[in-house]
């Protein structure tokens, strides 16, 4: 970092890539910082700076800049494991001679000091949340394999359906003329696929031509609830467990779509009936088929939840947003990003995705046209919900 980006840092007293300390005597409070600069939550991608003899609001605490000191900081990384890579230099900003330690983010995360996660939220450290650092894991096979391609090691090729592969998945990819000559071996196929890794399958295989998914992610499948009422304590008149491989899973939850639609009959005049849904199949398959797709599948056993009540449906999708995709931006056309690429080009294939990044329009547009309410989504750091809302 140069002097003018380090100056610009120091003046900002705003920044959450900045602490400063009048001092080195609190090195705790250094060690989590240098901690919470190399998980680098925010996902700035760029260091974090510890400015030590300078006080909080800025001004110079006149401290002696020694090499003996310069020293000390530089051995405060062998406290935060695995090692961040940092510098320690002194600098003379604004007129003020400064130990400027210069943290990078981890290619790792999560980092830890004494067996704690620390991140900067907002202007403060705090230590991370059990969905923070699922957060920062992420972060870290998004520079290797993302999770959907990792190998099931309990797994082997007899647990997935070929049959199914050869029938349905793979003429999906492949030019009818490619299909004809491909006289690969199955594990070449499946390999070139990405559904196996070293003869091994992956969360991907598993997931789309998997004879039983959730022997081996308890998670993959979809809870449905029929509500006969308005309230979650209200009589059931419907539950399923619809779970199956990739294309059979979103098949029969289509059925059970279908199914419970209401369709009302409106006669206008003697010769002409316009028969409406309470919902649109297109936005609530659209919905659907996004929570399958952008939920986490890792460190849970939570389903995506369908509940349907008499006035509404809700849709809860376990895992918030992802990467570039925030609270704020959430739903914007063109903001999109995947937390299972491969399970994406998978359903993409398999033609239940269109165009990336147009379920939500696709959805809103289907409700609007059918007279629905626009969804209602709720956006946290755990999960996804959407309430669709019945036709008056």
């Amino acid at each position: 970092m140069d002097i003018q980006e380090l100056e610009e840092l120091l003046a900002d007293l705003e920044s959450d890539r900045v602490e400063r300390k009048a001092s080195a005597s609190d090195r705790k409070k250094i060690h989590q910082a240098i901690c919470a600069f190399a998980n680098d939550l925010p996902d700035h991608q760029k260091p974090g700076v510890i400015f030590v003899g300078v006080n909080d609001d800025g001004s110079c605490s006149n401290l002696a800049i020694t090499d003996q000191l310069l020293l000390t900081l530089a051995q405060m990384r062998e406290h935060v494991l695995p090692f961040p890579v940092m510098e320690v230099q002194k600098h003379e900003l604004e007129g003020c001679e400064l130990a400027v330690v210069t943290v990078k983010p981890a290619y790792a995360p999560p980092v830890r000091y004494k067996g704690q996660v620390w991140v900067r939220v907002g202007p403060r450290r705090a230590v991370a949340t059990m969905e923070e650092e699922r957060r920062l894991s992420e972060k870290r096979r998004s520079r290797d394999l993302p999770f959907d391609l990792h190998p099931v090691f309990s797994a082997t090729l007899d647990d997935l359906d070929v049959d199914l592969f050869r029938r349905i998945y793979l003429p999906s990819i492949l030019h009818p003329d490619m299909l004809d000559e491909n006289e690969r071996a199955v594990d070449h196929q499946l390999s070139s696929t990405r559904l196996i890794l070293q003869s091994i399958p992956t969360i991907l295989g598993i997931l789309v031509v998997g004879k039983h998914p959730r022997q081996f992610v308890p998670c993959a499948y979809v809870q449905f609830l029929r509500i006969d009422g308005d309230e979650l304590t209200d009589p059931i008149k419907d539950s399923k467990e619809i779970h199956g491989p990739l294309q059979e899973m979103l098949q029969r939850l289509d059925a059970v779509f279908q199914a419970h639609i209401s369709i009302a009959s409106d006669i206008a005049s003697r010769s002409v009936e316009t028969r409406q849904p309470d919902y649109p199949i297109v936005a609530l398959r659209q919905l659907a088929y996004n929570a399958v797709l952008h939920r986490t599948y890792e460190a849970t056993n939570a389903p995506v939840r369908i509940t349907w009540f008499n006035d509404r449906i809700e849709m809860h999708s376990p895992g918030g947003p992802y990467g570039q995709v925030n609270k704020d931006n959430f739903g914007q056309p063109g903001i999109t990003d995947y937390r299972n690429p491969y399970l994406a080009e998978a359903m993409k294939n398999l033609g239940y995705v269109q165009r990336f990044g147009l379920g939500i329009p696709l959805a809103c547009k289907a409700l609007r046209e059918n007279e629905n309410p626009p969804p209602e989504f709720s956006v946290e750091d755990a999960h996804i919900w959407v309430t669709i809302r019945r036709r008056a």
